[in-house]
């Protein structure tokens, strides 16, 4: 009796909302593979894109999966770890986005029944991982190395990969051309890491057909003043000086003030303003330059002086194109014009100023240390060419893990294939309840095959029966779907070709986001964040003591007047 007189012990705040246990878990798999299934239908060459409009309205079309996971305002917080995961394969990798949420959200569906039957969640977590470690030991193993390759065979090799990897995004039918276009992007960069060295330029009119790359730098003709059309518009072999000085007559601050005995001493002070621009122009000529730079103003007194000289010159230069001609001439920026050596010069085979579109571009070709390119994109509508921008970022990526991590796997499916029938196989020298756990991590890698399947029309069933024949059999370790037939055909074969890097670092964020989820049995939401809006709309409406959502607050609402 005494036992039930006793007070209940509160230890959170009041209207704190706690919900724990089997029920928890379950409803975090439901939130994540609702996310799963956002992106599900955009996987693969057929996958269909996805139009978001946001409270701006911003239209964005998009087939990328880290693209839409980011614009989705997702608040569901177990459900956010999914989007984490395909920002993390985005910026790691840049492919593969779609995949990573896929699997991940098809584990914890596998996971489900299991822990609705009453299986403790660490047991699945253990075999999860125990799966996850053999399914990429599997992959190294299967990978097939295009190191010690003829640099024109490397190309070909590297163009397959970046084919690849565009076939899924909406600029799929010119895969070859933009293909090709991204390998000699990367191979101009070098063994540089920075991607911004790679600048993508968008051109609104024209066709697809009509993007072209540039072996150097490209950018935008910058706000010009009088006297600029005088100034030649083509170098060859010019000198190129890059400052980050003003040069235009600058007015005083407002509270300067110069205290004057004689009128005749006021035009000994205009005198030396002018006299100092003219000694910073002069200084400019002097240095051989034949292209001025600046990323600040060149006024129109500098315009015309240039101009005179035959000299041209472009004031406002953004600080990123500025250092991509930096890195591609061998020139170095320049904080003042004194001293300035030939040294600190850039240089390039051919300068000049090209109509693309309506815009006029400045464009540098034939840089000595040529580590740098711009791709200027051309193409109908501003979603299209945004999309475009967004694919060519994923296939520049792909490009450059694979000439870093010089090994492939065959795609289109293949590999989950291989690794489903491995781990069913491994599942069964198993003693224990652990042989089911794998065996449904095994089922969970079918999905990339049958929603490839789905995506293009053809019957799943039919396709997946197929490869689980061809994969048994032993010799089909690289059959994948068709997409072209409805059939199964050998990925390798086709050039469907992936870096294992891609599909290791999937792999391994799927089962590490699918094993942190099963881990969570409680979720604690803090009221404040609910309550101070509550509170406020009371203060304002001046309702005295809040609510009960409101006791335990520390305070009371406003008193009636």
């Amino acid at each position: 009796m005494a036992a039930m007189m006793q007070p209940q012990i509160i230890l959170l705040k009041e209207g704190t909302d706690t919900s724990q246990g089997k029920a928890q878990v379950v409803s975090n798999i439901n939130a994540c593979t609702a996310v799963a299934d956002a992106v599900r239908t955009t996987l693969g060459p057929r996958g269909m894109d996805k139009l978001i409009h946001d409270d701006k309205g911003n239209t964005t079309i998009s087939n990328d999966g880290a693209t839409i996971m980011k614009l989705l305002d997702i608040i569901h917080p177990a459900a956010k770890i999914l989007v984490d995961i395909a920002k993390s394969q985005d910026s790691e990798v840049g492919d593969g986005t779609t995949t990573v949420v896929l699997l991940a959200g098809e584990f914890l569906k596998e996971a489900k029944p299991f822990i609705e039957d009453g299986v403790h969640p660490q047991n699945l977590i253990r075999s999860y991982r125990t799966a996850s470690s053999l399914a990429i030991n599997k992959i190294k193993d299967l990978a097939v190395s295009i190191e010690g390759k003829s640099l024109e065979e490397k190309k070909s090799l590297l163009a397959k990969c970046a084919a690849t990897t565009l076939s899924s995004k909406l600029i799929g039918g010119e895969k070859e051309f933009f293909a090709s276009m991204v390998v000699d992007a990367v191979l101009a960069i070098g063994n540089d890491d920075r991607l911004n060295l790679i600048g993508i330029k968008k051109v609104p009119g024209g066709n697809m057909r009509d993007s072209f790359l540039v072996n150097g730098v490209a950018f935008k003709k910058t706000f010009s003043y009088a006297g600029f059309e005088q100034q030649p518009k083509k170098f060859v072999n010019p000198k190129i000086l890059l400052l980050n000085i003003e040069l235009e007559l600058k007015s005083e601050k407002e509270n300067a003030e110069i205290r004057l005995s004689d009128p005749l001493q006021y035009q000994s002070i205009v005198d030396a303003e002018w006299n100092i621009i003219y000694d910073k122009l002069d200084k400019c000529v002097k240095s051989g330059a034949k292209i001025v730079l600046s990323r600040l103003a060149i006024g129109d007194l500098a315009t015309q002086y240039f101009a005179d000289r035959d000299i041209f010159c472009a004031g406002r230069v953004t600080e990123e194109d500025l250092q991509r001609v930096a890195a591609a001439t061998g020139g170095t920026v320049q904080t003042s014009v004194n001293n300035i050596i030939d040294e600190i010069l850039g240089s390039c085979e051919v300068f000049e100023e090209r109509q693309v579109g309506n815009e006029r571009f400045n464009i540098f070709n034939g840089c000595p240390s040529g580590q740098t390119a711009t791709i200027v994109l051309r193409g109908g509508a501003d979603q299209f060419i945004d999309e475009a921008e967004r694919s060519l970022h994923d296939a520049i990526m792909i490009v450059r893990r694979a000439l870093k991590n010089s090994t492939i796997v065959p795609g289109g499916g293949a590999i989950d294939m291989e690794l489903s029938r491995y781990l069913r196989q491994h599942a069964r020298t198993i003693a224990g309840k652990s042989q089911l756990f794998i065996n449904s991590y095994a089922k969970a890698l079918e999905v990339i095959p049958r929603q490839l399947c789905d995506n293009a029309g053809f019957d799943s069933t039919d396709v997946l029966n197929k490869l689980r024949q061809k994969h048994a059999s032993g010799d089909g370790a690289n059959y994948g779907v068709d997409i072209n037939t409805g059939g199964i055909a050998d990925s390798f074969a086709n050039f469907v070709w992936e870096p294992a890097v891609v599909k290791i670092n999937a792999i391994n964020a799927a089962t590490e986001a699918s094993c942190l989820i099963l881990s969570v049995d409680e979720t604690v939401k803090n009221p404040k964040s609910e309550s101070a809006q509550g509170e406020a709309a009371a203060s304002a409406m001046g309702h005295g003591r809040g609510g009960p959502a409101f006791r335990g607050r520390g305070g009371r609402g406003m008193r009636r007047r």
